[in-house]
């Protein structure tokens, strides 16, 4: 299976990340990959407008964009975008809350994952204007059930276990993820630490980093730090972007995640111990 991680920098106006990826989708198609990803957020960066006045459901601009890309090209595409939700009042101000969704759409499937874990940190709380979802979702390609998580969702090991007990051997994970010193750090960490936990590979599409040739490694606020990252099941990276724009094309071999399952059964050791 080949995948490719779309790592760039969305802006404010859907329409026109709309036509920035369509080109990136192209030439990943003609690179082979067949499973693309693209960042957290590829409809509409974070900080740059309100989420409510661009979102939209799956069937439309945005989505169905690229699901006519994808049913041209006969590849499965995973993007980050927003869905309408509810009300929340804040400091008694009402404010419209959107889903954090990555749409995946190809091959007959076109659905999405809603973020379960919103980014209630470091003096910033998501799920003001973000609301939770509450289901994890898998999809089938190319015969090989493919789990899907969300940025933050990273440091929830519970969640990418649950994936690969459902049959994952590939979690996607689109990513906003901030810069800062040690970010980058981190990533490196909880990439590697959930594929070795869950005996799965991870592909993680980040957002680019706005002004990487001067700002690397200081805080970005909302939007990305690049270092999008295809990692196997034994922890190893197996490719790695750097802080600007970029595409990866990565060969797997999805049966690899059964031979690390058979060399470190944890799941089997963990429902052993809960006997106890």
């Amino acid at each position: 299976m080949k995948i490719a991680l779309l790592q760039f920098a969305s802006g404010s106006d859907k329409m026109e990340n709309l036509a920035a990826i369509e080109p990136l989708v192209r030439d990943a198609a003609a690179q082979g990959a067949t499973l693309i990803v693209l960042p957290e957020a590829a409809s509409q960066a974070f900080g740059q407008g309100r989420l409510d006045t661009q979102a939209e459901e799956l069937d439309g601009p945005f989505a169905t964009g690229l699901k006519k890309l994808s049913d041209e090209l006969r590849v499965t595409i995973v993007a980050g975008m927003f869905r309408p939700a509810d009300t929340n009042t804040v400091d008694g101000k009402e404010l419209n809350r959107v889903y954090n969704t990555a749409l995946i759409t190809g091959g007959g499937v076109h659905k999405g994952y809603d973020k379960i874990h919103t980014y209630d940190a470091f003096n910033y709380k998501e799920s003001d204007t973000v609301r939770a979802g509450g289901e994890l979702v898998t999809f089938v390609h190319d015969g090989v059930t493919v789990g899907v998580a969300t940025c933050f969702d990273i440091r929830f090991p519970e969640q990418f276990q649950q994936l690969a007990q459902r049959g994952a051997k590939v979690v996607v994970v689109p990513t906003s993820w901030a810069d800062g010193p040690g970010k980058v750090g981190q990533w490196h960490i909880l990439t590697a630490a959930r594929a070795l936990d869950a005996g799965v590979f991870i592909a993680a599409a980040d957002q680019a980093r706005p002004d990487f040739e001067a700002k690397a490694g200081e805080p970005s606020g909302p939007t990305g730090a690049g270092h999008s990252v295809v990692v196997d099941p034994f922890g190893t990276r197996l490719a790695e972007a750097g802080y600007g724009p970029e595409t990866l094309v990565v060969e797997i071999d999805p049966t690899d995640a059964d031979e690390a399952r058979k060399q470190l059964p944890l799941e089997a050791i963990r429902q052993h111990s809960a006997m106890r």
